[in-house]
């Protein structure tokens, strides 16, 4: 039986449509002037995580390269100008946690490699003031466009990537990932899909 196979192009289209197509849940969360309380107590709480998991034990290499690969990606203004544009609106768990809001670099998708430094996605929280805040990255490759040339599952730096078939609820050819919760503790591990302290209850589209 013979497979067909996605060019980049096809790939950069079918991304390019899904884009299109929840253009409705909007590219960004509306920011106001000042933050809130709700902020605040978010932010401390995130802040006591990070001492609490740094005093249980070492951060694993992979997560120190990426909280030093996108620090700077805690204003989302920087993200969106190294190339980085919001798809799928903020994704819910389909029973608990989330994953939040993905700030997509399309060359990065596209170009098959997979480097700790740039990662794919970027992931922030909405919070209760309409601000973003940065809690972990995404690797991101298509499936068909690795085993081109590799026969394994892809692996970054020793962890396992996890394998979305096709059809999924991103409208995406199948592909691997992995999610590096950097910026927020992650009870159920570092390198899991879902965040259960992760919401998008404070997310609002325009004109909601």
């Amino acid at each position: 039986m013979t497979t067909s196979r996605l060019t980049h192009g096809q790939a950069l289209g079918a991304l390019l449509a899904t884009a299109i197509a929840i253009v409705a849940l909007g590219r960004e969360v509306p920011a106001q002037e000042r933050s809130t309380q709700a902020d605040q107590r978010t932010a401390g709480a995130q802040d006591h995580d990070h001492q609490q998991d740094d005093q249980r034990k070492a951060l694993s290499p992979l997560v120190r390269i990426v909280r030093d690969a996108t620090r700077k990606y805690q204003d989302v203004s920087v993200a969106e100008a190294d190339g980085y544009t919001l798809m799928f609106g903020c994704v819910s768990g389909p029973d608990w946690g989330a994953m939040g809001l993905h700030y997509v670099n399309l060359p990065l998708v596209l170009d098959g490699v997979l480097d700790p430094t740039r990662p794919e996605i970027v992931i922030y929280e909405p919070l209760p003031s309409g601000r973003l805040r940065l809690v972990g990255a995404d690797y991101l490759v298509f499936k068909d466009g690795w085993h081109e040339t590799n026969v394994d599952t892809p692996r970054l730096m020793g962890q396992l990537m996890h394998l979305f078939e096709t059809p999924n609820r991103y409208g995406l050819p199948a592909f691997y990932t992995l999610h590096v919760w950097a910026w927020k503790d992650n009870p159920n591990g570092s390198f899991v899909n879902w965040h259960p302290k992760v919401s998008c209850e404070s997310y609002r589209a325009p004109g909601q």
